[in-house]
């Protein structure tokens, strides 16, 4: 076996110290959420407890936590749904060319080389000049969309760019209507993509914090909830939320990928299935 070259190392060290400062401080966070009653934001750490996690679940004297983490998971689902309902059928309109398709993509995508602040304060300005409730229903929830909805449009344009028109044509030659082949043949094909869109939409909306804090009214979601926290919170709970939600984020990607796994295994086991019957 060949010795590797001396550039290998180099890269590995560096790749190993890139995890470090990517994971470092919420690692950080993560044990310093364990501390004892005693302890305060730093190390040393004063004793190991679940002190600070059953402290979050007791009427809290600042913010308030759980209505902003359920508003933060209702705007998310909302925002998801929505992304995903647009990404795809924006995708299915670029796949042919039509007059305007070229400005409208570049205006889609400047949303997202425009500072987050000042589109989050345009749309607080549109909806207060308007006479409209500024609310993280309505406001926050338009503005947020300018986040999600270019990721979404670029998945889709991505997708149906190296999408097999031949499945399509083989369902019209047999005689499915333009929504059968859409349901039974389109969408199925796609339906790990949606996922990944219905994943960016949720994540980019739950943690979202520049693009809602104009627009989220007099209730706060849990970015901004958190962010209040850290002005007038001294203790480890801030440390133990923040552990909550990063596991909360955690399990939500895994549910997704064993949504993409599931998939992915019925279909090859349908394939199977229609393979056997053939012969």
């Amino acid at each position: 076996m060949e010795p590797r070259p001396r550039s290998f190392y180099v890269l590995a060290v560096f790749f190993c110290l890139f995890l470090a400062f990517l994971y470092g401080p919420t690692i950080t966070i993560g044990i310093l959420s364990f501390q004892g009653p005693g302890g305060g934001l730093t190390f040393p750490m004063q004793g190991v407890s679940l002190h600070w996690f059953r402290d979050l679940f007791e009427e809290q004297a600042v913010g308030d936590i759980w209505g902003s983490f359920r508003r933060s998971f209702g705007l998310g689902l909302i925002v998801m749904v929505t992304t995903v309902v647009v990404s795809v059928m924006g995708g299915l309109a670029f796949r042919k060319r039509f007059p305007g398709s070229s400005v409208l993509f570049y205006l889609v995508i400047t949303s997202l080389v425009i500072p987050s602040i000042l589109i989050s304060l345009g749309v607080g300005l549109m909806f207060s000049q308007s006479g409209l409730d500024v609310h993280w229903s309505t406001s926050g929830f338009g503005a947020q969309l300018t986040w999600t909805l270019p990721f979404g449009l670029l998945i889709m344009f991505a997708v149906f760019n190296r999408f097999d028109k031949s499945y399509e044509e083989a369902a019209r030659d047999l005689g499915a209507s333009p929504w059968q082949t859409l349901r039974h043949v389109v969408l199925p094909i796609i339906a790990p993509s949606l996922v990944g869109v219905a994943l960016f939409g949720f994540t980019l909306s739950y943690d979202e914090f520049a693009r809602t804090l104009l627009t989220a009214g007099s209730y706060n979601t849990l970015p901004l909830e958190i962010f209040g926290m850290t002005t007038n919170v001294t203790t480890p709970v801030l440390y133990a939320l923040g552990t909550l939600t990063t596991g909360f984020s955690l399990i939500i990607i895994l549910l997704f990928l064993c949504i993409v796994w599931w998939s992915s295994k019925r279909k090859a086991r349908a394939g199977s299935d229609a393979g056997k019957g053939m012969v």
